[in-house]
């Protein structure tokens, strides 16, 4: 599409450098619709859609948008672009309220607000195309911690978790595959301005900008496949993962107290029965989702009681998800406890990251009386401390909880501490055939390259599923099906660059988005002082 974009003038000191040319109404709305329209396609490029170039696309898009803005409109614009985008992408939570979609919406593109403001200055420097693609890791960076923990979902990543630049996740993690996409839609944007300036001068010859931004958007595309993901192992496990299924999918879920947790347990006691038919491979490991015991089976005897005989049916340790009271009546954990059929309930992991809103209620004493809908959160989760690296028979997991696979010091420290396999046990029954689901997968998918580990995704609901360490999906279960996985998958030891290098690409691309915003408003301001001299 044709995006209204300035014509680049040389940097001199003079009026039209120290105040960029104000578009007119209609342009201003122009550029309003363009950025809306451009957001929206780009939720496009992520599960469920898929369509990953739509990610390269949308950065050009909006660095042409805001090229040689004011820093206040490439705010507006960023906001325009981020509202849309996140409204389609976080639809899924649409289960708990539109409100909620739209507000959260808000809340994430502000980063994307301020991110424009910084495209806007930095489009002024020498070498634009470089900071502008570091500006979309520092947002990303933002966005992972502020406020409240963070919100990662809609980084370019998780929209390249099957693409050509996946690769990359070994040597740099989830920011240099953000990079990488984003490089290539700024030197797209940067050629394209070539061009127009060609036509503008009646210019025959194609400019070299464009040659040489076209060629290295496409080595950037390709130089994926030229990174090592190495899969080999000298170790195996075979593990069978028990998706017991819900009675309904959405707020309430969990049904009548044991449903859940009969669901799994039948359908262990099930693989239990084909195992001694001969019609199912004895696993040396079974897991259970986040969530498959919806009562503490350490204060609720049934709920023990339950657990102890469908592990003892398999025979084999099980990774169980259950809710465990916490420390007081006003708190409980999400745990994935270790049961052996012999000495039951052993080591445990505590999810770290609970999610805001969802599994606690920040300000609850004042925001619940604002939104009544908060009160449906009746305990806070409590925080676990430590990583999930677990021995489970005989492989040592790493595991890591629903949400958590999103975080990337949460899962990096988990293989870095000596998980062999990463565990993510999940409950997305709530948004069971929203696209939720697919998002989620998407991430376990890259975790898998980023650390060179097989994942294995143990849902309630679905979608359950075996990643390979080079990220791809060898089984997968469909969404509200009872159904048990049955694999042998690799137990590794060595570590990826990534795992090696940790936050530090992340922090130097952020670090260097951030200083050349701040060289250009410097010199923004040493030109406007300059011009007001008599």
């Amino acid at each position: 599409m044709a995006l209204p974009v300035s014509q680049e003038r040389p940097v001199t000191a003079g009026k039209s450098d120290t105040a960029p040319e104000r578009p007119g109404r209609g342009a201003w709305w122009a550029r309003t619709g363009l950025a809306a329209l451009a957001g929206t396609v780009m939720a496009f490029a992520f599960p469920p859609y898929d369509v990953w170039p739509l990610s390269i696309l949308g950065v050009a898009a909006l660095t042409l948008l805001t090229r040689g803005r004011r820093a206040r409109h490439g705010a507006w614009l960023g906001f325009v672009f981020g509202l849309p985008f996140f409204v389609v992408l976080l639809s899924w939570l649409r289960v708990v309220g539109w409100d909620g979609v739209v507000g959260l919406s808000a809340i994430e593109a502000l980063f994307l607000a301020l991110m424009g403001a910084g495209l806007a200055l930095t489009s002024k420097l020498r070498g634009w195309p470089l900071w502008a693609a570091m500006l979309w890791v520092t947002q990303e960076w933002a966005r992972d911690r502020l406020p409240f923990g963070g919100f990662p979902w809609g980084r370019l990543a998780f929209a390249n978790t099957a693409s050509p630049f996946t690769p990359l996740a070994a040597l740099g993690g989830a920011p240099l595959v953000t990079f990488a996409v984003a490089s290539c839609g700024t030197l797209l944007a940067w050629a394209g301005l070539s061009v127009l300036r060609a036509r503008r001068a009646g210019t025959a010859v194609l400019p070299w900008r464009t040659v040489a931004g076209g060629l290295a958007a496409v080595a950037l595309v390709l130089i994926g496949y030229a990174v090592p993901v190495p899969t080999t192992a000298a170790d195996t496990v075979r593990v069978a993962i028990v998706q017991g299924n819900v009675d309904r999918p959405g707020m309430d879920f969990l049904g009548r107290p044991m449903l859940v947790l009969n669901n799994h347990a039948g359908a262990t006691e099930q693989l239990a029965a084909d195992v001694a038919a001969g019609r199912a491979p004895r696993p040396d490991v079974v897991i259970w989702p986040e969530n498959a015991s919806d009562l503490d089976p350490f204060t609720d005897p049934a709920a023990y009681a339950r657990i102890d005989q469908a592990v003892k049916a398999v025979g084999v340790p099980t990774l169980v998800g259950a809710l465990v009271d916490g420390p007081d009546q006003q708190h409980v954990r999400n745990e994935g406890i270790v049961w052996d059929p012999s000495s039951g309930p052993g080591e445990s992991y505590t999810k770290q990251h609970p999610v805001p809103f969802g599994e606690y209620v920040p300000f609850r004493s004042e925001l619940s009386k604002v939104i009544t809908r908060l009160q449906r959160v009746a305990r806070d989760f409590y925080p676990g401390t430590g990583s999930g690296v677990m021995h489970l028979g005989p492989a040592r997991i790493g595991d890591v909880i629903c949400f958590e696979v999103a975080y990337d010091e949460i899962v990096r420290d988990t293989v870095n501490q000596g998980g062999r396999v990463l565990v993510v046990q999940t409950n997305n029954a709530t948004y069971n055939r929203t696209g939720q689901t697919e998002q989620q997968l998407a991430m376990s998918r890259l975790r898998a390259v980023e650390h060179g580990r097989a994942v294995l995704i143990a849902a309630t609901s679905g979608v359950s599923a075996v990643i390979t360490p080079d990220g791809q999906v060898q089984q997968r279960t469909e969404e509200l099906d009872q159904e048990v996985l049955n694999a042998v998958v690799p137990l590794r030891d060595s570590q990826t660059v990534a795992d090696k290098v940790g936050a530090g690409p992340e922090w130097v691309l952020a670090l260097g988005g951030l200083l050349a915003c701040g060289v250009a408003a410097a010199a923004g301001w040493q030109r406007r002082r300059a011009a007001k001299r008599p």
